[in-house]
């Protein structure tokens, strides 16, 4: 199965099955019925266009088009520069995101069979190895401009949020990563019909037996939208180095961690640490969190020096 259309889901064994630790059986009167769109854009016969491979090309081409507006003006990047800064950006996002997504959540499989991490077909991202990746690219890339790595990192960070919302999007499309059943007049019911019970299964049980927070929606919209428009706010004007990165860092472990929340783990990984809570997203983003308030404190203390001086 290619990774755009890649669905989470394990052979339904009512003996084995991983499952979410509160109750869910109760249905939901008010939910809304998932739209279930074909995953296939447009089908040429051997060919197919999937919608996720879509949201890859709208988040590399709207960060290579938000990138040629942010470089006018500016030292560090030049608009005839966007080209090479976005090649290094899409390699190091894909080959991260894969890379991370065998070594945070399927090592095991790794251990078992090293050449796993060459099975793209069978599907697997990660946002915090793809988010990895890119910042090696930079590092590569900025030795190539011959400027300072936050200063390079200051200039991306605000066209990366609006391909984060368009990859959720291809997960919502997919209908893959759902958050934990819910009541609330939002959550989405799924069809048996089309989502068979025996086939889509995840941390909570069949997909299809309960309504369930949207939560691709969720994190496309904090994570995507809302972050877009609060960094590109800030580095709107001339701020410390280190301060829009900073930013990134914070509102994105924030958004995720809480999206998380009610985000299911992947069944074969579970809550960690006995908890019904805690999970490998979380896990993955406070050092972002953490780092990023560094970031904030460092920048604003070179800020008061550089005035002092």
């Amino acid at each position: 199965m290619l990774p755009w259309l890649h669905f989470n889901y394990f052979p339904c064994d009512n003996r084995t099955l991983p499952r979410h630790p509160h109750s869910f059986d109760s249905d939901n009167p008010t939910m809304i019925a998932y739209p279930s769109i074909n995953p296939v854009a447009l089908d040429l016969g051997p060919v197919q266009i999937h919608w996720y491979g879509l949201m890859y090309l709208f988040a590399f081409g709207s960060a290579w088009w938000l990138g040629k507006l942010r470089a006018q003006g500016q030292a560090i990047i030049k608009p005839a520069q966007m080209d090479d800064l976005i090649f290094y950006g899409a390699l190091g996002a894909v080959l991260g995101g894969r890379v991370g997504s065998v070594i945070f959540y399927n090592f095991d499989s790794f251990l078992n069979n090293p050449l796993y991490l060459f099975k793209i077909w069978e599907g697997g991202m990660s946002f915090h190895g793809g988010f990895i990746g890119v910042l090696v690219a930079m590092e590569l890339y900025r030795r190539k401009l011959g400027c300072r790595f936050w200063e390079l990192t200051d200039f991306i960070a605000p066209l990366v949020p609006l391909g984060l919302a368009a990859g959720r999007l291809g997960n919502f499309i997919n209908a893959e990563l759902w958050g934990s059943p819910s009541t609330l007049p939002w959550a989405m019911k799924l069809s048996c019909e089309q989502f068979p019970a025996d086939r889509y299964v995840d941390f909570a049980g069949p997909l299809c037996f309960t309504a369930r927070h949207p939560s691709q929606l969720y994190e496309m919209l904090f994570e995507g939208v809302l972050l877009f428009i609060v960094l590109w706010l800030i580095s709107a004007r001339p701020r410390p180095v280190m301060t829009v990165s900073a930013w990134f860092l914070i509102l994105y472990g924030l958004a995720r961690s809480g999206v998380e929340l009610v985000r299911l783990p992947d069944a074969h990984i579970g809550y960690l640490m006995n908890s019904d809570w805690l999970t490998r997203g979380i896990v993955l983003s406070l050092p972002m969190i953490i780092v990023g308030v560094v970031l904030l404190v460092l920048a604003k203390r070179g800020a008061k020096n550089a005035a002092i001086s």
